[in-house]
């Protein structure tokens, strides 16, 4: 846990000042794939996974530890070509989730905030899942533990191999050369993110395309097929914590509303986007049929509404920071808390981007948890040994922070003008 923390320290600034970089260049090139409260929500949704992996909020079946240990049929002295098997190893395995998870109803809801973004850019990369639960592919690893590859190289290796699938999320390089052969590149990712006809689930490799081109699933960039980015049936919000639960609760409803007991069954495990024909006619949802007729989500808003919500992105960044620095001075349930109060900051003012009321019970809970902490610790998680007055300025910024949420919700609508391009 502590070990991650360190990591995530310097990666999350490496992957802001690339970011950063991608918008002045696009801008310098008159290219501009960002949009505020798009990358607000991108970054946000990085935000939550980062947490949860940190505090390893997650179910593991069956560990890969446990598989070296029982079915391992070699045992050797650890050298440098484990690393080397380890690599592939795991992206071969994350060929074959991704794929599932964009071939199996359930499995999407793993995987469609990734995608929700209509945007396609260097944060959308960031948009990372808090519903995976449960750890599921644990089988695609049993031949790196055949092999013998220890759990230690695993280990290190797993976040090199996560952080190799960042840079390619950019419109900005085109295709290049021989490396589209062997490589990942934004050419072949573009058209993995892309909604078109001719595009939808192709390109699910994540470091070597070559799993593509073996398993029938490779498709090039069109020059005359500009891609349109997204999901076919949009999410239409800016909060993460919405996003990863929407299509479960349509398999839910669906589910409920399905008159054969078959159907209620096979909803789950069918094809992506596969509904009971009885419930698609009589309660039909909104989709993108023809990816050219695609209308991107906005929400109407005000200059200041777009400062507030970039400065409380930027608070909750700078408190998540604080988190991992002290991470070791905590309890598990403190840890727990804090994640708490993170979570419903981020659901707050997400939700302040897409003017919903439903920022306003999240801001009072967010008091609620800061009066508790208070209480029961005595300061604001040991904030006052590293800053002066730290616990009172937290204080005063959840109190402020309820008080905007309250004069940005009651602006009307005429009053606001549209969104425009640019963070």
């Amino acid at each position: 846990m502590e070990l991650y923390a360190q990591v995530l320290n310097y990666a999350i600034p490496f992957f802001v000042v690339l970011i950063g970089i991608e918008y002045w260049v696009g801008r310098q090139r008159g290219v501009t794939p960002y949009m505020a409260f798009d990358t607000i929500s991108s970054l946000s949704s990085g935000l939550t996974n980062t947490i949860k992996d940190v505090l390893g909020l997650t179910i593991v079946i069956v560990s890969y530890t446990w598989l070296y240990d029982h079915i391992a049929l070699f045992t050797f002295a650890n050298t440098w070509w484990f690393y080397i098997i380890a690599f592939i190893g795991l992206d071969f395995a994350g060929y074959w989730s991704h794929r599932l998870e964009h071939q199996i109803n359930i499995l999407w809801n793993r995987h469609i905030i990734h995608h929700s973004s209509e945007e396609f850019n260097l944060a959308c990369a960031l948009r990372q899942p808090i519903s995976t639960v449960f750890a599921l592919f644990f089988f695609l690893l049993i031949p790196t533990a055949l092999m013998g590859v220890p759990p230690e190289v695993i280990a290190i290796v797993a976040p090199l191999h996560l952080f190799a699938q960042f840079w390619y999320h950019t419109q900005l390089i085109g295709k290049m050369g021989w490396l589209e052969t062997w490589l990942v590149t934004p050419s072949h990712h573009r058209v993995h993110h892309a909604i078109n006809q001719e595009y939808l689930d192709k390109n699910f490799s994540q470091v070597f395309i070559v799993w593509d081109r073996w398993f029938g699933t490779f498709q090039q960039e069109l020059a005359d097929v500009p891609a349109v980015y997204g999901v076919k049936r949009a999410v239409k919000t800016w909060n993460p914590f919405l996003i990863n639960i929407q299509h479960l609760w349509l398999i839910i409803t669906d589910t409920w509303r399905a008159s054969r007991w078959i159907d209620k069954l096979r909803v789950w495990v069918m094809p992506t986007g596969w509904r009971p024909q009885d419930v698609a006619n009589n309660y039909p949802v909104d989709y993108v049929e023809h990816a050219i007729d695609q209308v991107k989500y906005q929400t109407r808003s005000s200059p200041i509404k777009v400062a507030w919500s970039w400065t409380q992105f930027i608070i909750t960044l700078l408190l998540t920071g604080y988190l991992f620095n002290t991470i070791a001075d905590h309890t598990f349930g403190e840890l727990l808390i804090y994640a708490l109060f993170l979570m419903l900051t981020i659901f707050s003012y997400t939700s302040v981007m897409d003017q919903s009321m439903i920022a306003i019970p999240a801001e009072v809970l967010k008091i609620g948890v800061t009066i508790y902490v208070l209480v029961t610790i005595g300061d604001w998680f040991g904030i006052d040994s590293y800053l002066p007055y730290g616990s009172g300025i937290v204080i005063g910024y959840v109190l402020l922070s309820l008080v905007v949420t309250l004069s940005l919700l009651m602006q009307k609508d005429n009053t606001l003008t549209p969104l425009t391009r640019g963070v």
